[in-house]
């Protein structure tokens, strides 16, 4: 379990497929102590929850090793990852952590398509679409998960809506290199799809 509050900036140094690529073993990068990453740990990577298989450090920097499978190739943006890559990381909750942002389970619902994007006085707005599946549970004011950081839901517009993003979250998360034309992952608020699936069996 996540919060959507992001903790570092990994990169992929190395990504090697297997199992006639339905399997892709990720090598990350990234600022975490080594001696807290235990194998089977879990690290939120752009909001999809990845197992850690190895770990260990090179020169100044630790690095973990995880698998990305065959549905989170179909389903999320890891199917676009390559060395180089930048992302979003976030480690497991513990008990007694602050739940900064909002529950979040690293379960990547789909993609999400970034319409435009807005520059404004200290502060970016960003127009995106996704499927009408999925924006059945989004809602103005509402929780969303986007590359693995907990937003709020700006405005709503069938299956377009908007977000707005403070200086903070643009210099410590990838939000600040997005484009128009890039895809996120997303996430849906889980208390949005309870409330859903209790209205449909009403």
């Amino acid at each position: 379990m996540f919060t959507g509050i992001v903790t570092d900036i990994g990169e992929i140094v190395s990504l090697t497929p297997t199992a006639q690529g339905q399997l892709h073993r990720l090598r990350i990068a990234c600022r975490y102590d080594r001696a807290t990453i235990a194998d089977g740990a879990s690290i939120a990577c752009n909001g999809v929850c990845l197992t850690v298989v190895a770990s260990g450090v090179d020169g100044d920097r630790t690095w973990f090793d995880v698998d990305a499978a065959a549905e989170t190739l179909a389903l999320t943006t890891a199917k676009h990852w390559k060395a180089g890559t930048k992302l979003n990381l976030e480690r497991a909750l513990k008990i007694g952590d602050e739940l900064g942002g909002h529950i979040v389970a690293g379960h990547a619902d789909g993609i999400a398509t970034i319409v435009s994007r807005e520059d404004l006085p200290d502060m970016a707005r960003f127009e995106l679409r996704t499927t009408r599946e999925l924006a059945r549970f989004i809602a103005t004011k509402g929780s969303i998960t986007l590359d693995g950081v907990s937003l709020t839901i700006n405005t709503v517009a069938d299956v377009t809506f908007s977000v707005l993003i403070i200086p903070h979250t643009l210099t410590v998360t990838t939000i600040g290199g997005w484009k128009a034309g890039n895809e996120v992952n997303i996430e849906v608020d889980l208390m949005a799809r309870y409330a859903a699936r209790l209205t449909e069996m009403k």
